[in-house]
């Protein structure tokens, strides 16, 4: 414990006196996270309404689809996303192996089922009849969509939060597609990594994961508060 102490103390002056070192790696990490779950969202919250509200064939089985894609390896997904990017892979012409936009693309497939797993699930743990009684009034596919997204806001808030706690925390794809590069893709959990299988130097892994868990309860309070005081969007429905 008393190891453990010497290591928190020796951590604090490299947080209190702005290390350029981790103020980099920090700004990485926020990008990477934001643009990700951003990406993520765009990407997912349209399956995620379709699955949610769609009367297609197939619907449940894409439904368990999604919800499987929860348990995704991450080394794989780097694995697999390097595969496609390496010279030789299907989108090597694009050359951004061992780069940012690579951890982009990564931990935007790891943000991904969060968003088109846990909308369709907030969408359907709405009150019975409330989606039918919006059909029956006359609402067209976008305000039934808009009715869904806000009467289903906290789950739907809950999904990115799932992602964003994803795309920050996450290790294997990063190194993997990233390499884990110095002042360029490291983010703060790679740098955890790093500073602890390559220099032993456990003040600045210390050092390093508390600002990643200081950042994490920022953005995850900031988004709870959202979830909680977020106003709805008011619908009118033609009639006739």
């Amino acid at each position: 414990m008393g190891y453990l102490w010497e290591q928190v103390r020796g951590a604090i002056p490299l947080i209190v006196s702005g290390n350029s070192y981790i103020l980099g790696v920090t700004w990485v990490t926020i990008r990477v996270a934001i643009v990700s779950t951003a990406i993520a969202l765009a990407i997912g919250l349209p399956i995620g309404l379709a699955i949610g509200l769609g009367r297609f064939r197939g619907r449940r089985a894409v439904h368990i689809l999604a919800n499987a894609s929860l348990a995704l390896p991450p080394v794989i997904v780097g694995v697999g996303v390097l595969i496609f990017l390496l010279p030789q892979g299907a989108f090597g012409s694009l050359r951004i192996e061992f780069t940012l936009q690579a951890v982009y693309v990564a931990q935007t497939i790891l943000a991904l089922p969060y968003i088109v797993a846990l909308v369709p699930a907030a969408i359907q743990g709405l009150p019975p009849g409330l989606l039918a009684q919006a059909r029956v009034l006359g609402a067209g596919r976008r305000q039934l969509s808009l009715l869904a997204l806000r009467e289903a806001k906290i789950g739907v808030i809950a999904a990115v939060i799932a992602a964003l706690g994803a795309a920050l925390s996450e290790v294997g794809a990063v190194v993997i597609v990233g390499g884990n590069i110095q002042n360029y893709d490291q983010t703060l959990a790679s740098a955890v990594l790093a500073q602890i299988n390559d220099y032993a130097n456990y003040q600045y892994a210390v050092a390093i994961g508390l600002v990643l868990l200081a950042l994490i309860l920022f953005l995850m309070t900031v988004l709870t508060v959202l979830q909680q005081r977020t106003s709805g969007i008011h619908l009118r429905f033609r009639t006739g």
